[in-house]
Protein backbone atom coordinates (compact mmCIF):
# COMPACT_ATOMS: atom_id res chain seq x y z
CA UNK A 1 0.00 0.00 0.00
CA UNK A 2 1.66 3.33 -0.95
CA UNK A 3 1.67 6.20 1.26
CA UNK A 4 -0.67 8.22 -0.78
CA UNK A 5 -3.49 5.64 -0.34
CA UNK A 6 -2.19 5.87 3.90
CA UNK A 7 -3.13 9.41 3.82
CA UNK A 8 -6.18 9.05 2.34
CA UNK A 9 -7.44 6.23 4.70
CA UNK A 10 -6.39 8.70 7.19
CA UNK A 11 -8.44 11.66 6.15
CA UNK A 12 -11.37 9.60 5.82
CA UNK A 13 -10.83 7.66 9.07
CA UNK A 14 -10.98 11.40 10.94
CA UNK A 15 -13.61 12.12 8.60
CA UNK A 16 -15.76 8.78 10.06
CA UNK A 17 -14.51 8.29 13.67
CA UNK A 18 -13.53 12.26 14.78
CA UNK A 19 -11.44 13.35 17.44
CA UNK A 20 -11.17 10.62 19.77
CA UNK A 21 -10.84 7.81 16.15
CA UNK A 22 -7.77 10.31 15.24
CA UNK A 23 -5.83 10.08 18.55
CA UNK A 24 -6.63 6.58 18.84
CA UNK A 25 -5.18 6.05 15.53
CA UNK A 26 -2.61 8.72 14.58
CA UNK A 27 -1.27 9.88 18.35
CA UNK A 28 -1.72 7.03 20.85
CA UNK A 29 1.16 5.13 21.76
CA UNK A 30 1.48 4.09 25.26
CA UNK A 31 3.37 0.65 25.69
CA UNK A 32 1.57 -2.02 27.17
CA UNK A 33 2.57 -2.71 31.08
CA UNK A 34 3.19 -6.76 30.04
CA UNK A 35 5.36 -6.98 27.19
CA UNK A 36 8.72 -8.61 27.29
CA UNK A 37 12.21 -8.80 25.57
CA UNK A 38 15.09 -9.25 26.61
CA UNK A 39 19.14 -8.71 25.34
CA UNK A 40 21.48 -11.04 27.27
CA UNK A 41 24.60 -8.67 26.42
CA UNK A 42 27.00 -11.23 28.44
CA UNK A 43 25.55 -14.43 26.08
CA UNK A 44 25.92 -12.31 23.27
CA UNK A 45 29.40 -10.99 23.42
CA UNK A 46 30.23 -14.71 24.46
CA UNK A 47 28.46 -15.70 20.96
CA UNK A 48 30.38 -12.74 19.24
CA UNK A 49 33.55 -14.94 20.10
CA UNK A 50 32.35 -18.23 18.77
CA UNK A 51 33.33 -18.27 14.73
CA UNK A 52 37.11 -18.28 14.54
CA UNK A 53 38.73 -15.47 12.49
CA UNK A 54 39.29 -11.92 12.76
CA UNK A 55 36.34 -9.38 13.60
CA UNK A 56 35.07 -6.81 11.35
CA UNK A 57 38.41 -3.87 11.24
CA UNK A 58 35.55 -1.68 9.46
CA UNK A 59 32.22 -0.86 8.37
CA UNK A 60 30.92 0.86 5.54
CA UNK A 61 27.66 2.63 4.51
CA UNK A 62 26.04 3.05 1.50
CA UNK A 63 22.71 5.44 1.20
CA UNK A 64 21.16 3.65 -1.88
CA UNK A 65 17.38 5.58 -1.40
CA UNK A 66 14.92 7.70 0.34
CA UNK A 67 11.58 7.62 1.46
CA UNK A 68 9.88 10.58 2.70
CA UNK A 69 7.21 9.85 5.35
CA UNK A 70 5.37 12.47 7.93
CA UNK A 71 6.57 12.00 10.99
CA UNK A 72 3.54 10.79 12.55
CA UNK A 73 3.84 7.58 10.47
CA UNK A 74 7.14 7.31 12.04
CA UNK A 75 6.53 8.24 15.75
CA UNK A 76 2.72 8.40 16.41
CA UNK A 77 2.10 12.03 17.58
CA UNK A 78 5.01 14.04 15.66
CA UNK A 79 2.77 15.80 13.41
CA UNK A 80 2.36 16.29 9.61
CA UNK A 81 6.12 17.61 8.75
CA UNK A 82 7.55 15.22 6.45
CA UNK A 83 11.20 13.71 7.32
CA UNK A 84 13.41 11.59 5.07
CA UNK A 85 13.77 8.23 5.32
CA UNK A 86 17.31 7.32 4.16
CA UNK A 87 17.69 3.42 2.49
CA UNK A 88 20.96 1.86 3.52
CA UNK A 89 22.68 -1.27 3.00
CA UNK A 90 26.16 -1.85 5.25
CA UNK A 91 29.11 -3.89 4.56
CA UNK A 92 31.46 -5.60 7.03
CA UNK A 93 35.19 -6.14 5.83
CA UNK A 94 36.83 -8.58 7.57
CA UNK A 95 40.89 -8.75 8.37
CA UNK A 96 41.42 -10.90 5.38
CA UNK A 97 39.44 -9.45 2.65
CA UNK A 98 36.00 -11.34 3.29
CA UNK A 99 33.25 -9.14 3.61
CA UNK A 100 29.63 -9.40 4.63
CA UNK A 101 26.75 -7.19 3.96
CA UNK A 102 23.61 -6.16 5.83
CA UNK A 103 20.48 -5.66 3.89
CA UNK A 104 20.66 -4.40 0.47
CA UNK A 105 18.01 -2.17 0.22
CA UNK A 106 15.94 -1.84 -3.14
CA UNK A 107 16.11 -0.61 -6.98
CA UNK A 108 14.26 2.52 -8.64
CA UNK A 109 11.79 -0.76 -10.30
CA UNK A 110 10.48 -2.27 -6.87
CA UNK A 111 10.34 1.44 -4.97
CA UNK A 112 8.82 2.99 -8.03
CA UNK A 113 6.56 6.33 -7.38
CA UNK A 114 7.42 5.45 -3.42
CA UNK A 115 10.82 6.68 -3.50
CA UNK A 116 11.72 10.39 -2.98
CA UNK A 117 15.09 9.90 -4.26
CA UNK A 118 17.01 7.12 -5.46
CA UNK A 119 20.91 7.27 -6.06
CA UNK A 120 21.63 4.33 -9.13
CA UNK A 121 25.37 4.68 -8.52
CA UNK A 122 25.07 3.86 -4.88
CA UNK A 123 22.73 0.94 -5.70
CA UNK A 124 25.25 -0.23 -8.30
CA UNK A 125 28.02 -0.21 -5.98
CA UNK A 126 25.84 -2.39 -3.51
CA UNK A 127 24.76 -4.90 -5.91
CA UNK A 128 28.70 -5.74 -7.14
CA UNK A 129 29.62 -5.90 -3.08
CA UNK A 130 26.75 -8.56 -3.16
CA UNK A 131 29.06 -10.46 -5.87
CA UNK A 132 31.97 -10.22 -3.44
CA UNK A 133 30.28 -10.91 -0.79
CA UNK A 134 31.11 -14.16 1.58
CA UNK A 135 28.08 -12.94 3.94
CA UNK A 136 24.97 -11.47 3.35
CA UNK A 137 21.99 -10.60 5.99
CA UNK A 138 18.76 -9.83 5.95
CA UNK A 139 17.67 -7.60 8.94
CA UNK A 140 13.74 -8.54 7.90
CA UNK A 141 11.55 -8.83 4.67
CA UNK A 142 10.19 -5.59 3.42
CA UNK A 143 10.90 -4.71 0.01
CA UNK A 144 13.18 -1.70 1.14
CA UNK A 145 16.09 -4.22 2.88
CA UNK A 146 15.65 -7.41 0.62
CA UNK A 147 14.80 -5.51 -2.63
CA UNK A 148 18.26 -5.81 -3.43
CA UNK A 149 18.99 -9.48 -3.05
CA UNK A 150 15.54 -10.54 -4.93
CA UNK A 151 16.52 -8.18 -7.92
CA UNK A 152 20.26 -9.06 -8.19
CA UNK A 153 20.54 -10.09 -12.09
CA UNK A 154 22.63 -13.74 -10.77
CA UNK A 155 20.35 -13.92 -7.43
CA UNK A 156 21.04 -17.62 -7.53
CA UNK A 157 24.74 -17.35 -7.43
CA UNK A 158 24.96 -15.10 -4.35
CA UNK A 159 21.83 -17.32 -2.55
CA UNK A 160 24.70 -19.80 -1.34
CA UNK A 161 26.33 -16.52 0.70
CA UNK A 162 23.27 -15.58 1.81
CA UNK A 163 21.59 -16.73 5.43
CA UNK A 164 17.99 -16.15 5.09
CA UNK A 165 16.06 -16.75 8.23
CA UNK A 166 13.36 -19.16 8.05
CA UNK A 167 10.72 -16.51 8.45
CA UNK A 168 12.20 -14.70 6.24
CA UNK A 169 11.54 -17.30 3.59
CA UNK A 170 8.11 -18.32 4.59
CA UNK A 171 6.76 -14.90 4.02
CA UNK A 172 7.30 -13.74 0.57
CA UNK A 173 3.64 -11.49 1.05
CA UNK A 174 5.81 -9.15 3.29
CA UNK A 175 8.35 -8.59 0.64
CA UNK A 176 5.78 -7.23 -1.76
CA UNK A 177 6.52 -5.71 -4.46
CA UNK A 178 10.09 -7.25 -4.27
CA UNK A 179 9.98 -11.06 -5.11
CA UNK A 180 12.89 -14.06 -5.85
CA UNK A 181 12.46 -15.39 -9.09
CA UNK A 182 10.28 -18.20 -9.67
CA UNK A 183 12.21 -21.17 -8.55
CA UNK A 184 14.92 -19.13 -7.13
CA UNK A 185 14.85 -20.85 -3.90
CA UNK A 186 14.11 -24.39 -4.51
CA UNK A 187 16.57 -26.46 -2.64
CA UNK A 188 17.43 -23.51 -0.06
CA UNK A 189 17.68 -23.70 3.28
CA UNK A 190 17.27 -21.17 5.42
CA UNK A 191 18.56 -20.78 8.86
CA UNK A 192 16.71 -21.88 11.82
CA UNK A 193 17.74 -20.83 15.15
CA UNK A 194 15.59 -19.75 18.19
CA UNK A 195 17.13 -16.41 20.06
CA UNK A 196 20.99 -15.94 19.39
CA UNK A 197 22.88 -17.08 15.95
CA UNK A 198 26.54 -16.78 15.73
CA UNK A 199 27.49 -16.00 12.22
CA UNK A 200 30.46 -14.55 11.23
CA UNK A 201 32.98 -13.44 13.99
CA UNK A 202 31.94 -10.80 15.86
CA UNK A 203 28.15 -10.99 14.44
CA UNK A 204 25.79 -12.13 15.91
CA UNK A 205 22.07 -12.29 14.97
CA UNK A 206 19.14 -11.72 17.29
CA UNK A 207 15.46 -13.03 16.77
CA UNK A 208 13.14 -10.06 16.83
CA UNK A 209 9.70 -11.03 15.26
CA UNK A 210 7.06 -8.27 15.42
CA UNK A 211 7.94 -5.60 12.69
CA UNK A 212 7.71 -8.77 10.68
CA UNK A 213 7.46 -12.35 11.26
CA UNK A 214 11.27 -12.08 10.08
CA UNK A 215 13.00 -9.53 11.63
CA UNK A 216 16.32 -9.75 13.47
CA UNK A 217 18.80 -7.53 14.91
CA UNK A 218 22.55 -8.14 14.05
CA UNK A 219 24.92 -7.42 16.55
CA UNK A 220 28.53 -6.45 15.12
CA UNK A 221 31.78 -6.27 17.86
CA UNK A 222 34.77 -5.18 15.27
CA UNK A 223 38.07 -5.56 15.83
CA UNK A 224 38.94 -2.76 18.15
CA UNK A 225 35.77 -3.62 19.93
CA UNK A 226 33.75 -1.34 18.89
CA UNK A 227 29.93 -2.97 19.13
CA UNK A 228 27.48 -1.67 16.83
CA UNK A 229 23.57 -2.98 16.80
CA UNK A 230 21.72 -2.76 13.87
CA UNK A 231 18.05 -3.01 14.51
CA UNK A 232 16.49 -2.90 11.05
CA UNK A 233 12.99 -1.53 11.51
CA UNK A 234 12.40 -2.28 15.27
CA UNK A 235 13.12 1.21 15.19
CA UNK A 236 12.85 3.85 12.15
CA UNK A 237 14.72 6.38 14.29
CA UNK A 238 16.29 6.27 17.15
CA UNK A 239 13.46 8.61 18.80
CA UNK A 240 11.02 6.10 19.11
CA UNK A 241 13.43 4.53 21.24
CA UNK A 242 14.25 7.70 23.15
CA UNK A 243 10.53 8.12 23.62
CA UNK A 244 9.52 4.80 23.33
CA UNK A 245 7.39 5.07 21.21
CA UNK A 246 5.72 3.49 17.93
CA UNK A 247 4.63 4.40 14.77
CA UNK A 248 0.68 5.84 14.20
CA UNK A 249 -1.47 2.98 14.82
CA UNK A 250 -2.99 3.52 11.88
CA UNK A 251 0.53 2.40 9.64
CA UNK A 252 1.16 0.05 11.93
CA UNK A 253 -2.22 -1.55 11.76
CA UNK A 254 -3.16 -1.04 8.30
CA UNK A 255 0.03 -0.72 6.35
CA UNK A 256 2.67 -2.93 8.32
CA UNK A 257 0.75 -5.57 10.16
CA UNK A 258 2.84 -5.14 12.84
CA UNK A 259 2.35 -7.04 16.45
CA UNK A 260 2.82 -3.48 18.10
CA UNK A 261 2.99 -4.95 22.01
CA UNK A 262 6.51 -7.46 20.34
CA UNK A 263 8.04 -3.92 18.89
CA UNK A 264 6.69 -2.50 22.27
CA UNK A 265 9.16 -4.69 24.21
CA UNK A 266 11.61 -4.45 21.87
CA UNK A 267 11.65 -0.41 21.84
CA UNK A 268 11.45 -0.42 26.25
CA UNK A 269 14.50 -3.01 25.75
CA UNK A 270 16.49 -1.26 23.58
CA UNK A 271 15.96 1.86 25.88
CA UNK A 272 16.84 0.05 28.63
CA UNK A 273 20.05 -0.84 26.87
CA UNK A 274 21.10 2.40 25.92
CA UNK A 275 20.70 3.58 29.41
CA UNK A 276 22.66 1.05 30.90
CA UNK A 277 25.35 0.85 28.07
CA UNK A 278 25.49 3.65 25.85
CA UNK A 279 28.89 2.83 24.12
CA UNK A 280 26.54 0.46 22.34
CA UNK A 281 25.88 2.26 19.27
CA UNK A 282 22.20 1.41 17.83
CA UNK A 283 21.55 2.05 14.51
CA UNK A 284 17.76 1.93 13.55
CA UNK A 285 16.39 1.30 10.33
CA UNK A 286 16.50 4.60 8.71
CA UNK A 287 17.93 7.45 10.71
CA UNK A 288 20.05 9.66 8.54
CA UNK A 289 21.37 11.68 11.95
CA UNK A 290 22.35 8.55 13.28
CA UNK A 291 24.16 7.00 10.40
CA UNK A 292 25.67 10.73 10.07
CA UNK A 293 26.74 10.59 13.76
CA UNK A 294 28.43 7.06 13.22
CA UNK A 295 30.21 8.65 10.33
CA UNK A 296 31.86 11.63 12.19
CA UNK A 297 32.83 9.64 15.20
CA UNK A 298 34.69 7.30 12.68
CA UNK A 299 32.78 4.13 13.57
CA UNK A 300 31.50 3.88 10.38
CA UNK A 301 32.94 5.10 6.77
CA UNK A 302 30.20 6.75 4.04
CA UNK A 303 30.27 4.82 1.02
CA UNK A 304 30.95 1.24 -0.03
Amino acid sequence: MGWKRVALIILAAVAVIGGGGYYWFIVESHAPADGHFALDMEEIRRLSDEKPGGKAVEIDAEKVAAFSFPLTAVIAGGGWKKVEMPVYSYRLVFPDGGTAIIDTALDAKVGGSQLASFDQAAYDRMSAALDKASLIIITHEHMDHIGGLTEHPDVRRILPATRLTQEQVDHPERSVPAAFPAGALDGYKPLVYDHYEAVAPGVVLIKSPGHSPGSQMVYVRKADGTEVLFIGDVAWKFKNIELVRERARLVTQFMLKEDREAVFAQLAELHRLHEAEPKIHIVPGHDGDAVGALESAGVVKAGF
